[in-house]
């Protein structure tokens, strides 16, 4: 979790999101930007919701973002990339402890889902990723990309994650020729992270 702080826009209205990517398109003059970031804050009130103060919101709207005009770049050659893997933080399973079935294999490094709650989002994005022909990792945390990427000669990643761990995984996908396209954490922690699955089907 390499932000500093923690937040939940899961209840956040469809609007929001459509002017996240409105607003991707329209990066580039600064002072236009950062008055697109506070209008965003205060119309659907950003800081109310989540308890954040101004300057957090800000690194979080803006790396919503950053992370949709990213997407919207990569999207053409992403579509045509063959082998493909999806990437799912493991604090996104409905359980942490033992009620959790899925299974620890250190040499890959990933849990391995054992299907064990229907109602669990990690389980139901590994079912539908699988269907589309992905290779599933769920991670313990961030620095087992490369390993993964290095040993498996992917052509194209998903990955589930927070803003500020996207950004610092696209220079790594860049350099290794990689192809990604991410889907943000809408409430991030340590366990019960949530992430929007209709956006992942759309993405995959």
């Amino acid at each position: 979790m390499p932000y500093k702080f923690t937040f939940d826009i899961s209840k956040t209205p469809h609007r929001f999101f459509t002017e996240i990517a409105l607003a991707s398109y329209n990066r580039g003059v600064h002072k236009v930007f950062l008055n697109t970031l506070h209008d965003i804050i205060s119309k659907f009130r950003i800081q109310e919701a989540t308890g954040l103060n101004l300057d957090d919101s800000l690194l979080l709207i803006q790396d919503l973002i950053d992370i949709q005009a990213l997407n919207l770049m990569q999207r053409g050659k992403f579509l045509q990339t063959k082998k493909r893997a999806l990437l799912l933080p493991h604090c996104s399973r409905k359980y942490m402890d033992g009620r959790c079935k899925a299974v620890f294999d250190a040499n890959i490094p990933t849990y391995v889902c054992a299907h064990c709650s229907p109602d669990c989002d990690v389980n139901k994005a590994t079912r539908i990723a699988k269907e589309k022909g992905y290779d599933v990792y769920i991670l313990p945390g961030g620095s087992c990309v490369p390993k993964i990427l290095k040993t498996h000669n992917y052509e194209g990643v998903v990955g589930v994650a927070c803003g500020e761990e996207v950004k610092m995984s696209m220079d790594m996908l860049s350099s290794m020729d990689v192809t990604g396209q991410s889907v943000p954490l809408l409430k991030n922690g340590c366990s019960n992270t949530v992430f929007n699955l209709n956006t992942l089907i759309k993405t995959l």
